[in-house]
Protein backbone atom coordinates (compact mmCIF):
# COMPACT_ATOMS: atom_id res chain seq x y z
CA UNK A 1 0.00 0.00 0.00
CA UNK A 2 1.56 3.79 -1.05
CA UNK A 3 1.63 5.78 2.39
CA UNK A 4 1.06 9.32 2.35
CA UNK A 5 4.58 10.04 2.77
CA UNK A 6 5.02 8.39 -0.17
CA UNK A 7 2.15 10.18 -2.55
CA UNK A 8 4.19 13.17 -0.77
CA UNK A 9 6.94 12.37 -2.25
CA UNK A 10 5.62 12.83 -6.04
CA UNK A 11 4.37 16.03 -4.99
CA UNK A 12 5.94 19.67 -5.69
CA UNK A 13 4.80 20.83 -1.80
CA UNK A 14 5.41 19.77 1.28
CA UNK A 15 2.82 18.37 3.59
CA UNK A 16 2.00 21.18 5.41
CA UNK A 17 1.10 22.84 2.27
CA UNK A 18 -0.92 20.13 1.48
CA UNK A 19 -2.83 19.86 4.69
CA UNK A 20 -3.74 23.80 4.03
CA UNK A 21 -5.20 22.50 0.76
CA UNK A 22 -6.89 19.75 2.48
CA UNK A 23 -8.29 22.40 5.03
CA UNK A 24 -9.44 24.84 2.42
CA UNK A 25 -11.10 22.12 -0.21
CA UNK A 26 -12.74 19.89 3.02
CA UNK A 27 -11.00 17.18 0.83
CA UNK A 28 -9.19 14.03 2.58
CA UNK A 29 -5.28 14.46 1.89
CA UNK A 30 -4.87 11.94 -0.31
CA UNK A 31 -7.32 13.97 -2.61
CA UNK A 32 -5.38 17.25 -1.66
CA UNK A 33 -1.91 16.11 -2.97
CA UNK A 34 -3.60 14.97 -6.19
CA UNK A 35 -5.10 18.19 -6.60
CA UNK A 36 -1.78 19.83 -5.26
CA UNK A 37 -0.03 18.05 -7.88
CA UNK A 38 -2.41 19.13 -10.55
CA UNK A 39 -2.14 23.02 -9.18
CA UNK A 40 1.37 22.86 -9.22
CA UNK A 41 1.54 21.93 -12.90
CA UNK A 42 -1.38 24.64 -13.58
CA UNK A 43 -0.55 28.23 -15.35
CA UNK A 44 -0.93 30.26 -12.23
CA UNK A 45 -1.74 27.64 -9.81
CA UNK A 46 0.50 28.87 -7.57
CA UNK A 47 -1.26 31.58 -6.93
CA UNK A 48 -4.05 29.50 -6.58
CA UNK A 49 -2.56 27.66 -3.93
CA UNK A 50 -1.55 30.91 -2.48
CA UNK A 51 -5.01 32.40 -2.13
CA UNK A 52 -5.86 28.68 -0.36
CA UNK A 53 -3.21 29.36 2.25
CA UNK A 54 -4.33 32.77 2.86
CA UNK A 55 -8.27 31.97 2.99
CA UNK A 56 -6.88 29.49 5.31
CA UNK A 57 -5.38 32.16 7.75
CA UNK A 58 -8.57 34.48 7.51
CA UNK A 59 -10.68 31.79 8.58
CA UNK A 60 -8.46 31.11 11.57
CA UNK A 61 -8.15 34.80 12.50
CA UNK A 62 -11.83 34.76 12.02
CA UNK A 63 -12.49 31.83 14.53
CA UNK A 64 -9.87 33.05 16.99
CA UNK A 65 -7.64 30.38 16.29
CA UNK A 66 -4.18 32.30 17.24
CA UNK A 67 -2.21 28.86 17.19
CA UNK A 68 -3.80 28.20 13.54
CA UNK A 69 -3.08 31.58 12.42
CA UNK A 70 0.69 30.97 12.90
CA UNK A 71 0.98 27.90 12.45
CA UNK A 72 -0.59 29.18 8.61
CA UNK A 73 1.58 32.04 8.48
CA UNK A 74 4.52 29.99 8.51
CA UNK A 75 3.46 27.95 5.72
CA UNK A 76 2.83 30.64 3.78
CA UNK A 77 6.27 32.52 4.40
CA UNK A 78 7.64 28.52 3.29
CA UNK A 79 5.56 28.30 -0.13
CA UNK A 80 6.35 32.15 -0.95
CA UNK A 81 10.16 31.29 -0.27
CA UNK A 82 9.81 28.19 -2.70
CA UNK A 83 7.32 29.85 -5.09
CA UNK A 84 8.40 33.73 -5.74
CA UNK A 85 5.80 33.95 -8.54
CA UNK A 86 2.82 33.05 -6.34
CA UNK A 87 3.37 36.42 -3.87
CA UNK A 88 0.44 38.92 -4.24
CA UNK A 89 1.30 42.83 -5.09
CA UNK A 90 -0.52 43.56 -1.89
CA UNK A 91 -0.44 41.69 1.32
CA UNK A 92 -4.34 40.42 1.34
CA UNK A 93 -3.58 37.90 4.86
CA UNK A 94 -3.24 41.64 6.73
CA UNK A 95 -6.51 42.29 6.08
CA UNK A 96 -9.92 40.83 7.69
CA UNK A 97 -13.29 41.14 5.64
Amino acid sequence: MISLEDCLGFCDLTEEEVLAIAEHEHMPEMAAIAYAQYLAHKDHGSEDICRMIVDDIREAQQRGDGAHVRTLLHVLHHFLKAHPEATPAQHPWHTLY
